[in-house]
């Protein structure tokens, strides 16, 4: 369990001191930023146990982390409730920086049908990252075209696309402006030679502002 030994009270004390203070878990506490996606998923920012018990009795079944495993209390904190709850964890990072490479969201699609629902997804803000795999739930789960899904990418959820996560908006716009109007489906556009995750992330600019905003006021992860 790396540095967090959850069998003893120190480790177990230790894991929750790191979650509130370095994981800024005391901002969390009493704004989870949840949204019902439909009848059957929820995102939210990072969970800790007590509302993830909360959601066990709204009837969630699956979590999907997106901040993937880490050696960090909160994630030792966040598997050890789940298995106490009998809830089904899955590690699925995503990045909020970069353009998705295919393999995360080729992930996204097989879990969105595979996973046992309802779920709730969540990385640490629920702003970018849920924000993205939001949007790929409304494409691949509720047959939505990327142009009305990318609206789970906004201000509502405390989301900044004029930052360094605008990269997000950046390479859905550029499918639905560039693509999309030819009959490419998204996943074929991500199948072929003509989406290059690079590429995208090297032409998007993002507002000195919008960085400050994100990088060093929000600390956005």
């Amino acid at each position: 369990m790396g540095r967090f030994d959850l069998s003893t009270s120190m480790g177990r004390f230790r894991a929750h001191w790191h979650y509130f203070w370095a994981d800024h878990a005391f901002l969390r506490l009493a704004f989870s930023n949840a949204h019902w996606l439909g009848p059957d998923l929820v995102r939210t920012n990072q969970p800790s146990p007590r509302q993830l018990a909360y959601w066990k009795k709204k009837g969630v079944r699956t979590v999907i982390n997106l901040r993937g495993q880490r050696d960090e209390g909160y994630y030792w904190l966040e598997r050890d409730a789940c298995e106490r709850l009998g809830l089904t964890m899955i590690d699925a990072p995503l990045d909020s920086r970069d353009a998705p490479g295919r393999d995360r969201i080729h992930r996204a699609r097989d879990l969105f049908r595979t996973i046992q629902y309802p779920a709730l997804i969540h990385c640490k803000s629920g702003a970018d990252r849920a924000g993205m795999m939001a949007v790929l739930y409304r494409h691949f789960h509720l047959g939505e075209p990327i142009s009305l899904a990318m609206r789970e990418l906004s201000k509502k959820y405390l989301h900044h696309r004029e930052g360094l996560t605008g990269v997000l908006d950046f390479t859905l716009e550029k499918y639905v402006r560039e693509v999309e109007p030819r009959g490419v489906s998204f996943i074929d556009w991500v199948d072929s030679d003509a989406y290059d995750p690079k590429a995208i992330r090297a032409e998007f600019k993002a507002g000195w502002w919008g960085t400050l905003l994100t990088e060093r006021l929000l600390r956005r992860e």
